[in-house]
């Protein structure tokens, strides 16, 4: 476990583990969702193996950072404001200066409130390898419009209800500014993230010039392993193994 500072010296905590290789290798940074209240943060990627796993699996290192407010990172959190961006832009940093990790083959991978921050990012760190994004909203206020009465809490609570609020983590009027190739991965079926909102950023995407894949999985907004692995497993193998793909 690491902890590293933000913005007015806020500690971010990550966690990480890397390859046995004597070279510099690929990196991906994990970004959490909601995790139904518990607040674990990057350790749930710690404890369930999945770091060592894509770790060990693709040869690289594997990283996951913990949003303000959750696990040991300070909070309040801010539902994927500028202060968790900020959370993510260091916990990047931090693993573009470590040895073991080559600074031109970073991916981020953000599910669910993760992806919604990760997309954020995305529009700010134009050198990243790929991102993945699973299960995300990418126009907040049309979200919050059409949520359960808890879901619309949180936002209300968390980052308020501004247009300011709303834009600074919707990144569907952002796709310009990306540069990096993206991979969508969304359920059909999802009632927390309407399936609309990865069709409508994928389009956005696509106009903008940036290579971007969506994959739709007949399910909910968790999505299955077996399902998300077969459009993953290529996706990582080629961003880790290939040139830069960034426009």
């Amino acid at each position: 476990m690491h902890v590293v500072k933000r913005g007015g010296g806020a500690a971010v905590e990550l966690f990480q583990a890397q390859s046995n290789s004597a070279a510099p290798t690929g990196a991906i940074l994990f970004v959490h969702g909601n995790q139904g209240g518990r607040l674990l943060g990057a350790k749930e990627f710690a404890d369930s193996g999945a770091l060592l796993r894509f770790s060990s699996g693709l040869s690289i290192t594997a990283a996951a950072v913990s949003q303000p407010g959750f696990g040991a990172s300070d909070g309040p959190t801010d539902f994927c404001g500028p202060d968790t961006q900020q959370a993510i832009i260091v916990a990047l940093s931090f693993l573009r200066e470590q040895p073991c990790v080559d600074p031109d083959r970073i991916v981020l991978y953000g599910n669910s409130r993760g992806a919604v921050a990760a997309a954020m990012v995305a529009a700010q760190v134009a050198d990243l390898r790929a991102i993945v994004l699973s299960s995300g909203v990418y126009d907040l206020k049309a979200a919050f419009e059409n949520s359960s009465p808890g879901i619309r809490q949180a936002i209300e609570s968390e980052a308020g209800l501004s247009s300011k609020a709303f834009m600074a983590r919707s990144a569907l009027h952002h796709a310009h500014k990306i540069r990096s190739e993206i991979l969508l991965l969304h359920g059909r079926h999802d009632d927390r993230a309407p399936v609309a909102q990865a069709e409508a950023f994928s389009e956005a995407l696509s106009d903008a010039g940036v290579p971007v894949a969506l994959n739709v999985f007949e399910c909910g907004h968790r999505i299955p392993r077996e399902d998300s692995q077969a459009a993953l497993r290529p996706f990582l193998k080629r961003a880790f193994e290939g040139g830069p793909t960034r426009y």
